[in-house]
């Protein structure tokens, strides 16, 4: 008896020391994940047609990573808000992600990008090209809904601008969420889709179990 009473005082003692010394904690996922239902609702109200030209499309006419107060800009508060720890305030030094298309868990804030869930070339394409300035900086840095998510840098990059009728996220058990901030991001902010793009968004919600 004694022996256990020692073993569970000791348990208390490792279990305190660790929570004094792990990094601050948080949570991993973007905000704002809508149902399987709502995410169907909000694809059948979405517009189909064919995308608008790039013409005229620079990155630059969507100002992005602007300041959130306390020296932080839009990439460090995601990179917080989707590690599992991390360490450093603005910026962030170093910490735990895991990436959730590909599945792959980084230490270092060097080896994330901040993806755009809708890409800014494609938001272009998509309605965006008649926003103002602010309009487009809001897009960009939206921190509200699921737009914005902290993945590895090889991912992002091979997802490049490309919609979902041409790319999914490598790992399969992402492609339900992935699908359901897509469409949540072009319902908030009214951007219409083309046909194959919305077949492929389909399929992936189709593939929810909720």
């Amino acid at each position: 008896m004694l022996k256990k009473s020692m073993l569970v005082v000791f348990a208390f003692i490792l279990s305190f020391s660790a929570l004094q010394l792990d990094p601050q904690t948080v949570s991993a996922l973007p905000p704002g994940t809508p149902t399987k239902s709502e995410a169907q609702n909000q694809l059948n109200s979405l517009t189909v047609k064919s995308e608008g030209s790039m013409t005229g499309y620079s990155r630059d006419l969507f100002p992005h990573w602007s300041g959130q107060g306390n020296g932080c800009d839009t990439r460090q508060i995601v990179l917080q808000r989707d590690a599992d720890y991390y360490t450093g305030t603005c910026p962030t030094t170093s910490g735990k992600w895991y990436s959730y298309f590909d599945g792959v868990i980084v230490y270092s804030p060097s080896e994330i990008d901040i993806d755009h869930i809708v890409p800014l070339a494609e938001a272009w394409r998509s309605g965006a090209s008649s926003w103002t300035t602010e309009q487009r900086r809001a897009f960009a840095n939206d921190l509200t809904g699921p737009q914005l998510i902290a993945v590895t840098a090889s991912v992002n990059r091979s997802k490049g601008d490309q919609d979902p009728s041409t790319w999914q996220p490598p790992r399969a058990g992402a492609r339900c969420a992935y699908a359901k901030w897509w469409i949540n991001t072009k319902h908030r902010w009214n951007l219409h889709l083309q046909s194959s793009e919305k077949s492929s968004l389909q399929t992936m919600l189709n593939g929810c179990a909720y």
